[in-house]
């Protein structure tokens, strides 16, 4: 089976959705499997940026049929919107996009709930589309899905349920079943054409021998089981994820973890190499680090290999991706992290309270002044550029096996192994 997955292994914003861009035209299904409006994959078709949150980056590639898996939650106004965006560049999505009947449905109830959480002391750094309370309501089996937006007497079923036990949480600011029950149905009316049983597809798929790359959204740090709990997305971000997100065991022929050549994160939680000064604020700016979501800006430090290591053993990852490396030319000294003080142990502490106190040790390599946008090949990079992706892959024991240099489609090349 021809599969290829491609997941970010710091805390999201890795590019991604840039990677996927530029492999999708050599695949025949692009698949989507956890997370949901949350995500922010920034790509350039036709010189012409745009930013996916729900679809799959394969709706840019006209041959490839993209699937939205059922452990997606999905906000049906916003998915619209987002249709009918892609749809207005000249990319058609009829008989090019089945959303799984089983994925969870995010109503205007989510919304308020995530803003209300957010709001107080326990805010972890959300981009407030509702994400955790829909997966809440999933797994407290209160939750609407995409097939109850097609019948009017299970939505109304479903939402009764839902708002019978979230009520409590949310007072006055409590929607009702009427305000929301016909907009989901309209909503439903619109999307019916693309809700389809998408595990079978897939499984279908799969054996007819398709190709099929499996599009992963945020980063291993933030998977709700092995990232930085609970400064976490609440879904799987890992390989892990995959069977449990489309519906059947799916083996994995590659799978291609995705790196920046230093790190960022949005929201709060713990980040041991983070830099709160010039340095920091340079990368900031010359890579362009907003949230593509939200707008926040992102905080900024040097890559850190230790945690590399980390998530490429439990993700099962083959090979790298090292994205933005142009953004490091011109620094007289790059770092990157190799370890933690006083922490002798080979994986992640687990408590919070010990991650957060983990202070980096570094190893210093000489930068580069040359501009590499332009490069097509490992050869092309200067020396000391060179030698930064051998200490990567020395330090995280996964070869490197592609480098983007630059945010357009054909800025990238891959490395012979």
């Amino acid at each position: 089976m021809p599969t290829t997955a491609i997941l970010g292994l710091q805390w999201g914003d890795e590019g991604k959705g840039k990677l996927v861009d530029s492999l999708c035209a050599r695949h025949d299904l692009c698949v989507r499997f956890q997370g949901g409006g949350n995500a922010g994959h920034t790509v350039y078709p036709e010189g012409r940026k745009i930013v996916l949150h729900h679809l799959p980056t394969g709706v840019l590639h006209r041959q490839c049929v993209n699937v939205m898996g059922q452990g997606m939650v999905i906000d049906p106004d916003r998915l619209l919107d987002e249709i009918a965006e892609v749809e207005a560049r000249g990319f058609a999505l009829k008989g090019r996009l089945v959303i799984s009947d089983r994925a969870a449905v995010t109503t205007p109830m989510h919304l308020s709930l995530d803003g209300i959480r957010e709001s107080g002391s326990g805010k972890v750094g959300t981009t407030k589309r509702g994400i955790g309370p829909t997966y809440a309501d999933r797994y407290d089996r209160i939750g609407v899905r995409m097939v109850d937006l097609l019948d009017r007497t299970s939505l109304k079923e479903a939402l009764e349920r839902a708002v019978a036990v979230r009520a409590c949480q949310m007072g006055k600011q409590a929607p009702s079943v009427d305000s929301m029950l016909e907009p989901l149905l309209q909503a439903g009316e619109k999307l019916k054409p693309y809700i389809a049983d998408a595990a079978l597809l897939l499984a279908e798929g799969l054996r007819e021998q398709r190709r099929v790359l499996f599009e992963g959204a945020q980063g291993a740090m933030l998977d709700v089981g092995q990232g930085t709990y609970p400064f976490v997305t609440s879904s799987h971000t890992l390989s892990t994820g995959i069977p449990a997100g489309c519906g059947l065991v799916t083996p994995l022929q590659d799978v291609i973890g995705v790196t920046k050549a230093y790190c960022t994160r949005v929201g709060d939680g713990p980040f041991p190499t983070e830099l709160n000064d010039a340095t920091g604020e340079l990368l900031r700016t010359k890579g362009g680090e907003f949230g593509a979501t939200t707008g926040r800006p992102r905080r900024c430090g040097w890559i850190d290999l230790f945690a590399l290591r980390y998530v490429c053993r439990i993700s099962g990852i083959t090979r790298l991706a090292i994205t933005k490396l142009d953004v490091l030319s011109g620094m007289e000294t790059v770092r990157v992290g190799v370890g933690y003080k006083d922490h002798n142990e080979p994986g992640l502490p687990a408590d919070i309270r010990r991650f957060s106190a983990l202070r980096p040790k570094y190893e210093a390599l000489p930068g580069w002044s040359e501009d590499i946008s332009g490069v097509r090949d490992l050869a092309g990079l200067p020396a000391n550029a060179q030698a930064l992706l051998r200490v990567i892959e020395q330090q995280v024991g996964v070869p490197v096996g592609i480098v983007s240099v630059g945010p357009g489609r054909d800025a990238w090349f891959t490395v012979a192994g």
